[in-house]
């Protein structure tokens, strides 16, 4: 006890207590849940074993029969639709509008602050402004779109299953387009100003300097900025609950959403279970890239 004492007025205790106790908190409320979800894709749970943990062990059979269901693999396709629409739409939209504030005109700074409203605000909030500005009668998007001309009828957005999924990826976009902003703005006020000037002693014109110069010094930025909105869009759950509710007839069905239908709609635990882990591996693998995007910030 007195070694323990001592170790903790040094400072290398209290500071292996603090790590122990993050450990700790990090193993109980996700790690826990994680590996407990994981063990239910091997068994057959429903709402009369959901109470147990003494439940049959089916093996892969979760797996094979998720795999065997006609709409998977249109769901699968809508997620990679949904991710990376919305991820190229966050990062290309959020890329310029960091370059645009970049120049430090009067007022920037205010200006930019006002696009962190849509990345703070709750996302079924987001999803109910959305569903108003998508509605195919009275809809702000069809009023554009009609009187520039580039429709003569109505959209219906949420209910066209040619349209629903894109009506969750526009959303989804204006959702994150700040953060990426944010992020990306951080990435370019790292870069030395000396570097454009030799460039352009030397000649290099705007297009030259941004090639050779900004994005080979943002590169960990921009993975760290992918991975993270691959993980983002992944969770994204409250704008198809709020906008399409996956419809109609799984048109905008997407991974996230379909695993709490399987569980709470059709209270098949086990599948739902199932595309949870599914969706672990893709997050795992944007976490690791991630990790190894920002892993030269570490060690500086």
């Amino acid at each position: 006890m007195k070694s323990l004492f001592s170790s903790m007025r040094d400072g290398l205790g209290f500071d292996i207590a603090l790590v122990a106790f993050a450990l700790g908190f990090l193993l109980l409320m996700s790690g826990l849940p994680l590996v407990y979800n994981v063990v239910m894709s091997f068994q057959e749970v429903d709402m009369f074993s959901l109470g147990t943990f003494s439940r049959p062990f089916v093996g892969l059979r979760n797996y094979i029969d998720l795999f065997a269901q006609p709409e998977t693999y249109p769901i699968l396709l809508n997620t990679l639709i949904f991710v990376v629409g919305s991820i190229a739409g966050q990062f290309l939209i959020g890329f310029g509008l960091a370059l645009f504030f970049w120049v430090n005109f009067p007022g920037a700074s205010w200006l930019r602050g006002l696009f962190l409203v849509s990345w703070v605000m709750p996302g079924l909030v987001v999803g109910a402004i959305w569903n108003w500005i998508l509605s195919g009668d009275f809809g702000v998007l069809n009023f554009i779109l009609r009187e520039t001309g580039l429709i003569d009828a109505n959209i219906f957005w949420r209910s066209d299953p040619d349209y629903s999924l894109y009506a969750v990826i526009i959303a989804n976009i204006w959702l994150g387009t700040s953060f990426n902003m944010i992020l990306l703005s951080v990435g370019l006020s790292g870069i030395p100003g000396d570097l454009y000037e030799a460039a352009e002693l030397d000649g290099a014109n705007a297009w030259q300097r941004f090639w050779t110069i900004t994005l080979p010094m943002m590169r960990s930025t921009i993975g760290a900025i992918i991975a993270l909105g691959l993980i983002f869009t992944l969770q994204q759950f409250d704008l198809f609950a709020a906008i399409t509710s996956g419809g109609p007839n799984n048109a905008s069905n997407v991974t996230q959403y379909w695993a709490w239908e399987l569980s709470f709609r059709q209270y098949d635990f086990g599948k739902g279970a199932t595309v949870s882990v599914v969706m672990i591996v893709f997050v795992m693998i944007a976490a690791m890239v991630y990790v190894r995007s920002t892993r030269h910030e570490v060690r500086g």
